[in-house]
Order: C-alpha cells, then sequence, then structure tokens
C-alpha cells in the first residue's frame, strides 16, 4: 500500500520509487495538483516539449474509452527515450481506465492522473493507495510555511526584497491555492514596477482590498447569525482558495476584539462609544454594534473557546480543515441568530 500524507509530498515526489509507474494526484487544491503535475511530467522524459514523449490526454476521454490509456501506456515511443502520460481531471470515473495499469504497469511510460478531491473511499484513490505500482499523492492548500516559501521564491526571482512583517501580512491574505496565490503575487509585482522593495502598502493597495472585504463579510454574517449570507461567503472564499485556518483566524479575531469591546459594555460605557474607538470602516460599525448587542460577554468567551480547538484542529489534520471550519462558522452563527446579550 503506498499512501502518504500531505505534508510528506513533495520529499516523496523528490526521490520517486522507479516501481511507482501510476502517480495519481488529488485534493482540493486544484492548482497544487496541477503545479505538482506538470513538474513531475516535465521531469520524466527528456524534452518535455517534444510531443512524443510528453503525451497530454483528456479525462473526458479516457473516461469516456478506458482503453485509450491502456493503448497508449503500453505504446513503444517510436524514438526512443522516456515518456510521460499526464491526464487532465474530469468529473468522470477513471476506474476502469487505470485498473489494468495497476494490475499489469506500463514498462515505457509514467502516467500521470489529474483528479479533484477525492473521499477516503472514493474507488479510484482506494485502488491507487491499495497497489504496490502506484502512488496516490493528496494535494491539500498551503499552510503558513508553504506560502512563505513562494513568496519568497517569487519575490527574489523578480529582483526584489521584502521584509518580515510584509511577508507574513501577504501570507496571511492569500488562500490555499497554490495558482490563485501565484497570480495574486504576480498581479502584485506588477504593481510594485520598478521599487525595489515590497512593502504593506503596495500589499494593500492590490492584495488586501477585496481579500479583507470577502473576509469581513463572513465574519459579519458569523456574528449576526445570517446563515444564507455565511454560507454564500465561505463558498466564495473556499472557491477563491482561502485556507480554512486563515478563514478561522479572522473570526477568531472578530471573536477576540468583540469579547474586549462586551467586557467594556458591561463595565458601564455604551455600545456606541465601545464601537467608536475600534476604528472600523464605516459599514462595519453598525454590523458590529449589533454584535454586540446580540452577545454577551460568556458566550463570546465560548466562540473564543470554540474558534482556537478548529484552527487548532486545522493546523492537525488539514484534510478535514474544510469540515471542521464549516463546522465551527454555523455553530457560531446558529449562536448569533438566537443570542441576546444578557
Amino acid at each position: 500500500m503506498v499512501a502518504i500524507k500531505a505534508h510528506e509530498a513533495d520529499r516523496t515526489l523528490a526521490r520517486l520509487d522507479p516501481a511507482w509507474r501510476l502517480i495519481l494526484f488529488y485534493g482540493p487544491d486544484a492548482g497544487l495538483v496541477s503545479e505538482r503535475a506538470g513538474n513531475l511530467a516535465r521531469k520524466s522524459v527528456d524534452d518535455p516539449n517534444v510531443a512524443f514523449q510528453l503525451i497530454r490526454m483528456d479525462g473526458d476521454a479516457v473516461a469516456a474509452d478506458p482503453l485509450k490509456l491502456v493503448d497508449e501506456a503500453n505504446t513503444i515511443g517510436l524514438f526512443g527515450g522516456r515518456r510521460a502520460i499526464r491526464v487532465s481531471p474530469t468529473s468522470k470515473p477513471l476506474l476502469a481506465a487505470v485498473e489494468p495499469l495497476l494490475a499489469t504497469p506500463s514498462q515505457d511510460a509514467l502516467v500521470i492522473i489529474e483528479a479533484g478531491d477525492l473521499q477516503r473511499s472514493n474507488p479510484l484513490r482506494t485502488a491507487c493507495e491499495k497497489a504496490k505500482s502506484a502512488l496516490a499523492v493528496p494535494c491539500y492548500g498551503d499552510a503558513a510555511r508553504d506560502l512563505g516559501s513562494i513568496i519568497d521564491e517569487m519575490i527574489r526571482t523578480a529582483g526584489k526584497t521584502i521584509d518580515r512583517g510584509s511577508r507574513d501580512h501577504l501570507a496571511g491574505l492569500l488562500g490555499g491555492d497554490r495558482q490563485t496565490s501565484r497570480r495574486e503575487i504576480e498581479k502584485l509585482l506588477l504593481y510594485v514596477g520598478n521599487d525595489p522593495s515590497v512593502t504593506e502598502a503596495h500589499i494593500d493597495a492590490i492584495v488586501g482590498d477585496t481579500a479583507q472585504r470577502e473576509q469581513a463579510m463572513l465574519v459579519d454574517a458569523v456574528f449576526a447569525g445570517k446563515l444564507p449570507v455565511l454560507d454564500l461567503a465561505q463558498a466564495k472564499l473556499f472557491s477563491e482558495g482561502l485556507d480554512p485556518g486563515v478563514m478561522l483566524g479572522a473570526v477568531l479575531r472578530q471573536a477576540l476584539a468583540l469579547l474586549k469591546a462586551r467586557q467594556s459594555v458591561d463595565a458601564g460605557r455604551g455600545v456606541k462609544d465601545v464601537v467608536g474607538t475600534m476604528r472600523l470602516p464605516y459599514p462595519r460599525i453598525a454590523t458590529t454594534e449589533a454584535a454586540l448587542n446580540a452577545w454577551s460577554s460568556t458566550r463570546l468567551t465560548e466562540a473564543v473557546a470554540l474558534l482556537g480547538n478548529a484552527v487548532l484542529a486545522t493546523r492537525q489534520n488539514s484534510e478535514t480543515g474544510r469540515a471542521t471550519a464549516t463546522r465551527a462558522l454555523w455553530t457560531l452563527a446558529r449562536l448569533g441568530r438566537n443570542g441576546r446579550a444578557d
């Protein structure tokens, strides 16, 4: 059985066992799936620009005619050299095309399959994890350290510098999807232009505004108990690749700010007075006042504990991070919908 953890992926791919003749990349991070599959495909042939060495196959076409993949994998190259076959993602089942290659691995070509977020019980994933000749590689959203490495690499390649504070600020705004993060950094570097360093001012002008606005919508929906808005905001942020831990962190920061403000209200200060000291953007003043009126110190303390546990859980197990975040946020939103300050 060849099944690895998400954090083992890069190390395993760097020293690929020759016995593995079929590699399955799967997971919610489509950008990372594509990037890893492309890198492996290029490394597995002598010249990736030669069509006879690097063969690209459409996943839908393979699913419609499973024998196409088997025939291609068992074709002997006319001009010799190493060969790789890269199959694009498809929503259709590929097990029928893959099973013959697991039973009788191709000796001439490395087969690379790109897939989406396959559950543990998915037949394709299960078959590849059980086969001695295959490797199943999970691709989950970038952790903070991975984002830091990507930022450093791209900024160094562009001939720029960035200090640690700005780097951490940028990492906090980027999501978990590899390709989305790279596009955001590319856009940022274009904006920086001839300036030698990337600063927080650059980041906030290009990256921060949209990301922060979308996160603010989700945060306010949680504490207002607006379940439909929360559902929409969460789906949008997930589709853009925002890491579940980053999402939970934004809500946790708001819970801590509300708890501090609520304690001031409990001590006798007015809600409007307290909110006025928080230096919020105008659109968020009314929603924050409403949250303070709806949430008690006791409930906010419970919210902080729940969110802290959820953040820890996403760090310990990235595979269940999305489900953990969804459960925590919906639990809080229901409290917000029913809550009253007491």
